[in-house]
């Protein structure tokens, strides 16, 4: 009996101990894993967003930028929370195999194909991303792939496959296994030519020798969904903060900040906001 007694007041100290404030079961709820393309962080854009929505909803986000493949991967297991890529074909099937639920549009920019201004290749003034790329085939110039399963490197695969091309295994072919960043910095110091997200390339700009010699098409066009990972499947994400970041990220106030975002230090905005637009009608 004793020890009943004893045991009883002590569960209760635990029990009360674990639903008081700043307990580190409440902390935990408090966390919120985000797994995102490397273009969001290496463009800057999460740096200005994150600490808004920190502060207006007492989150603490765990940002952890891997390639759109990785994120959803990490999805797949239930090891983030929330996501934020750029790799619509792996998102419809990620939604369609019950992994995430509520993909929302949030914004885009487009891919460019950067390069020396020497352009070895003389893509500069094509019209098509299948013409440069066989032009840069042909001359068989240097170019940098990424090569990480990322929403950059699978619209590179496709662009390759549309241009009836396969440059696997081919010399002047590297894939780096990096981010936007780093494959930006490779190519700069290799003079070769690679695809990036025009925000990521903008936000480095002054620090590589590197030129946009294709821009503009609609085949480039580069679109972003946030996603939330299926409590489902997996009970111990953190649904409200999923559905908290998702609900901040269209909402009016952060769409005015990607809106504005990069025009004062670059004089051009690295993203545009298409909350409550339809895929189909972007590029239009």
């Amino acid at each position: 009996m004793k020890t009943k007694l004893l045991v009883l007041p002590l569960l209760g100290a635990v029990l009360a101990l674990s639903a008081a404030p700043g307990s580190p079961a409440q902390a935990a709820e408090k966390n919120l894993i985000l797994a995102t393309t490397t273009s969001t962080q290496d463009s800057g854009l999460l740096d200005t967003l994150n600490p808004l929505f920190e502060k207006k909803t007492g989150y603490f986000v765990k940002t952890i930028a891997v390639g759109s493949g990785q994120a959803m991967a990490m999805g797949q297991k239930g090891e983030a929370d929330v996501l934020l890529v750029h790799s619509p074909a792996a998102e419809v099937k990620f939604m369609a195999e019950g992994f995430g639920v509520d993909r929302r549009l949030v914004m885009h920019n487009d891919f460019v194909v950067v390069a020396p201004a020497s352009d070895p290749a003389r893509i500069k003034g094509t019209k098509t991303a299948a013409e440069a790329l066989k032009k840069i085939a042909d001359a068989g110039a240097l170019f940098l792939s990424r090569g990480d399963n990322s929403g950059t490197h699978a619209k590179e695969k496709g662009l390759w496959k549309d241009a009836g091309l396969n440059p696997e295994g081919q010399k002047w072919y590297q894939q780096t296994g990096l981010g936007m960043g780093q494959t930006l910095s490779v190519a700069s110091e290799k003079l070769g030519y690679t695809l990036a997200d025009r925000g990521t390339y903008l936000a480095m700009k002054k620090v590589l020798g590197l030129d946009i010699l294709l821009e503009g098409e609609k085949s480039l066009l580069n679109v972003y969904h946030v996603i939330a990972v299926n409590p489902a499947k997996w009970p111990k994400v953190n649904a409200d903060g999923a559905k908290a970041f998702e609900d901040f990220m269209v909402s009016a106030e952060t769409q005015a900040v990607i809106k504005t975002f990069g025009v004062e230090k670059f004089g051009a905005p690295l993203f545009f906001p298409d909350a409550g637009k339809k895929d189909e009608d972007l590029g239009k």
